[in-house]
């Protein structure tokens, strides 16, 4: 009853004022929380790092690491936070988050709004070795005169506090960063990064999360640059320019649609990037998750672990305990001892 009153309150508020106050409410520790949700048929191992379930929050909810505990404690298996660049920025102007309630979507155009990567870093030393995997979502400054390096900065002052790294090129709301996406240029960005993993003490996984808009030859390229500089995996997909089949009078702004339209989308490039790697490499589903079944399509998709945000705007804090305790419904009814065994089972369908 507390969360539909305490949504109903927010649809009505300019949504990037509730959620600001959605991060104040989880401050305050004042909300409940489900707590852990996990049991043998639910953990999984990605890239090393031990999950209690498979449903983590996706980067963009909790920019400046404010609210690690009270999340961690909100049913999630893993959390991402940020994206962090090195110096704090404000991001593009105001209004810049759109709430599309018909489509059960989003359009944002923050542009990296956040504290900087000192800030960041602090909370995440406070909040380190928190009940589940933490991990930092990598940016690069708007007026930044070297970006790729950006990313490496970030990930030597922070790396010693967080469990994983992503490293975001797929943002569409800081210009030209899509192009860093390239072959040649992803290369370079990558090298830089992975030498500034090799020198924390404690080497962390570092993924890379791509956007839905990319063509198959563009796919091929990644999942090849991908495997080739030793990343722990790749995060599919971010944010989409597209906008077919929108109902919401916001569906014309600028920036980058989330939510619901975008579920086939990014569910048909992680199929087509589980056919490319041949399952050896970790994947990340993302994109349009609302609801358990949703979540079972991206594991049979080829991804090991999902991430949501959106979908919290409308199902509320306990949406991921939910998610969590029904795909253990769902596999438990077909008999199975992991959930782990249907990851890629259903990749043919998506391509």
């Amino acid at each position: 009853m507390w969360e539909r009153l305490g949504l109903s309150v927010m649809q009505k508020l300019d949504p990037e004022r509730a959620h600001g106050l959605a991060i104040a409410a989880l401050k305050s520790g004042l909300l409940p929380a489900p707590g852990a949700v996990t049991s043998p048929i639910l953990r999984v191992t990605l890239a090393g790092l031990d999950l209690p379930n498979p449903v983590g929050l996706a980067a963009g909810f909790d920019k400046n690491a404010e609210a690690i505990g009270p999340l961690a404690r909100a049913g999630f298996g893993f959390l991402e936070v940020g994206a962090a660049t090195p110096h704090a920025q404000p991001g593009n102007a105001k209004p810049r988050l759109f709430r599309l309630s018909e489509d059960r979507a989003a359009i944002n155009r923050f542009g990296f709004n956040n504290q900087g990567m000192a800030a960041i870093a602090a909370r995440l030393q406070a909040a380190h070795r928190a009940a589940v995997p933490i991990g930092l979502n990598l940016g690069a400054n708007k007026d930044s005169p070297d970006r790729a390096a950006d990313f490496a900065r970030v990930l030597a002052h922070c790396g010693a506090f967080v469990d994983f790294a992503t490293v975001n090129v797929s943002s569409p709301n800081t210009e030209r960063l899509r192009d860093l996406q390239g072959r040649a240029a992803l290369v370079s960005l990558l090298d830089g990064v992975m030498a500034a993993r090799a020198d924390l003490a404690r080497p962390i996984p570092v993924f890379l999360k791509i956007a839905p808009d990319l063509n198959d030859d563009a796919l091929a390229e990644i999942a090849d640059v991908a495997q080739s500089a030793g990343l722990a995996g790749i995060i599919a997909t971010n944010t989409t320019l597209a906008r077919e089949g929108l109902k919401s009078r916001h569906r014309d702004q600028a920036g980058g649609l989330s939510g619901q339209p975008l579920f086939e989308r990014s569910t048909r490039v992680l199929a087509k990037l589980s056919h490319l790697t041949g399952g050896r490499l970790p994947l990340i589903g993302v994109g349009g998750i609302a609801t358990a079944d949703q979540a079972w399509e991206k594991l049979r998709a080829g991804a090991s672990a999902v991430q949501l945000y959106t979908a919290l705007v409308y199902g509320g804090l306990t949406l991921a305990a939910r998610i969590a305790q029904g795909l253990e419904d769902r596999a438990r009814a077909q008999g199975l001892t992991t959930i782990t065994q249907i990851t890629g089972t259903g990749r043919g369908d998506w391509l």
